[in-house]
């Protein structure tokens, strides 16, 4: 185990196997790759040749180099092949029997201090460590997919585990350009552990017919800067592979969250198991392809069967960046704007906060200074909503606060005209609640803007049953004319993006709580393993611990899931004043400004 893991046996010449021995042989490993199919040896090649000869088009290696790499490749189709590795990495089908075959076979192969490496992302270690003759030097290296581009390498210990072997494996990784994160063996370690039971929310939620799967994917890319929709990613795992990691995940930790929703075992007993077979959420061009093509299921895009109603002005009520935010982006399209605040100051307040935020697109030339001039004059700030008189659309950006909102409705009702369509950008409250607040339930909507508007593309179209027809239609249009992508849901706790994203946030937290992983090691997981923008953790103090423990309370009441429970560390943190940024202290500590 001291020595140096100069060649490094891999066994399962899949995608993952491929990606691996690319990466090490690049790196100046000899490569023994092992697969019981003459097929998938002869792809590994053939996808090493095509990657290595774009490497020298793109001039980052010379031909001599290529050839060097591939002389350090060679392929077999007998596990024999591994007694002169340092070190054996099986990335062979995600079931104990194939993984246990694999590794007792080793047991006679290989010398006493090779180390064995599960590529697992959800099976026991430590079960695997015990079916071996020396369990001390096996454990996990989780890569992730593209191996090439992906820079964590999970590095799973058991309780068996030499710690030579952890140093000696990390001391690899780092030498292959990877982050590695070292974590204890439990099921989906950390990025899987969080990414699948959002995933597995995601694939609930569309069996539920809450919202198309379209609109599920474009919530979560447009509202949290994902790299991919959650449907998509489950396509490109495998519906199967998906299903696999959740019952693993499952029995671990018999969350509800976790065990796999009815749809995951339908589509893979159909074989629908997503881009390898050409179908699974979606519908794919052909096997293996990742060309969408259109099926039963696709939108037609064609208009709303219902005519809109005619949208000229808007109000937005309040004087927070919220309300700024939506007031700007309106204005930009052309709309006349009412920004009604509790008294004229504040509202002169929210215009200089716009002005202000015009003035930068200007200083960045997104815009004229006659544009900006245009945009400001369509702003008219008033004290009082009684300013909203003649509006056709007038929107709430107030405090959360459900009470406050139906107050602020019931005096919409007695002020807006017949006809006038009334909205609130509520996160997390019923919109019913405020719809029952009015005379006129069938004129009120939901319209989720997400912060900061005016550089935020989604809006949540939250419909209530009393909602008419006409009036979704209109607020759909407006939301294509403001230039934002509208998605329907309906009107349940969370809509979309927030009954998504808090559950993951909160299992998070709980990955602290229970001294399975670091803030910095799960920050780092989730944004180079899963592409997140930020990490939970970053997340959280940004929005506020505060803010996030209130959804999380209401996505509990909402459901009545034990497993939506809000994390206790949450709730002492926000006793404790913790709030996150706005306080200097959450997570972690901030600068004070």
């Amino acid at each position: 185990m001291d020595t140096p893991l100069s060649t490094i046996a891999v066994v399962g010449l899949g995608t993952m196997g491929t990606g691996i021995a690319d990466v090490l042989v690049r790196a100046g490993r000899e490569v023994i790759g092992i697969d019981i199919s003459d097929t998938a040896a002869a792809q590994a090649v053939a996808a090493l040749e095509a990657s290595t000869a774009r490497a020298v088009a793109r001039e980052r290696i010379t031909e001599e180099e290529r050839q060097d790499v591939l002389a350090r490749f060679r392929t077999f189709s007998d596990l024999q092949a591994a007694a002169e590795a340092d070190l054996v990495i099986e990335v062979v089908p995600e079931s104990y029997e194939a993984k246990q075959e694999v590794f007792r076979a080793l047991d006679g192969v290989v010398r006493p201090g090779t180390i064995i490496a599960t590529g697992t992302n959800a099976l026991s270690v430590t079960r695997l460590a015990a079916d071996s003759a020396h369990p001390e030097r096996v454990l996990g290296l989780h890569f992730f997919t593209p191996v090439q581009a992906m820079k964590l390498v999970e590095v799973v210990s058991s309780v068996l585990t030499d710690p030579r072997a952890v140093e000696a494996v990390t001391r690899l990784a780092l030498d292959l350009g990877k982050e590695p994160v070292a974590v204890g063996d439990r099921a989906g370690f950390i990025a899987d552990g969080l990414l699948f039971g959002y995933l597995n929310q995601a694939a609930a939620m569309y069996e539920a017919k809450y919202a198309s799967r379209e609109d599920i994917d474009a919530a979560m890319k447009l509202g949290c800067g994902l790299p991919m929709g959650p449907l998509a990613l489950l396509d490109l795992i495998g519906v199967d592979t998906a299903r696999t990691v959740l019952e693993a995940m499952y029995a671990d930790s018999h969350d509800r969250l976790h065990a796999p929703a009815p749809i995951l075992k339908q589509l893979s007993e159909a074989g629908l198991t997503g881009r390898k077979s050409g179908r699974g959420f979606y519908t794919y061009a052909a096997p293996g392809s990742g060309e969408v093509v259109r099926d039963a299921l696709t939108p037609l895009g064609s208009a709303e069967a219902s005519a809109g109603r005619e949208i000229r002005s808007v109000g937005v009520a309040g004087s927070g960046t919220m309300a700024s935010g939506i007031a700007e982006v309106f204005a930009k399209a052309g709309y006349q704007v009412v920004l009604a605040a509790r008294s004229q100051e504040k509202a002169d307040i929210a215009k200089a906060r716009i002005a202000k935020s015009l003035g930068r697109s200007v200083d960045k030339g997104r815009m004229t200074g006659e544009a900006r001039d245009a945009t400001l004059a369509l702003i008219t700030p008033a004290g009082t909503l009684d300013a909203f008189a003649d509006v056709d659309l007038a929107l709430e950006a107030v405090a959360e606060d459900l009470e406050v909102k139906q107050e602020l409705f019931a005096r919409l009702d007695k002020i807006c005209k017949p006809g006038a369509v009334l909205a609130t950008t509520t996160s997390s409250l019923p919109v019913v609640a405020c719809a029952r607040a009015t005379s006129r339930p069938q004129d009120v909507i939901g319209m989720h803007f997400f912060n900061p508007a005016p550089a935020m593309k989604l809006v949540e179209i939250v419909r209530t049953v009393l909602t008419g027809d006409d009036v979704h239609a209109t607020v759909r249009e407006v939301t294509t004319r403001i230039r934002k992508h509208p998605v329907d849901c309906g009107d349940r706790a969370g809509f979309i993006v927030n009954a998504l994203l808090f559950p993951y946030l909160n299992n998070a937290i709980k990955m602290v709580q229970e001294h399975y992983a670091t803030l910095d090691d799960i920050d780092a997981a989730m944004k180079l393993g899963g592409g997140y923008p930020m990490g939970p953790f970053e997340l959280l103090d940004v929005v506020g611990l505060d803010v996030s423990l209130a959804i999380e309370q209401v996505l509990h009441r909402e459901f009545r899931d034990p497993g939506l429970a809000p994390a206790p560390l949450l709730e002492h943190l926000v006793a404790a004043g913790c709030l996150g940024r706005k306080t200097g202290r959450g997570f972690r500590e901030y600068a004070r400004r």
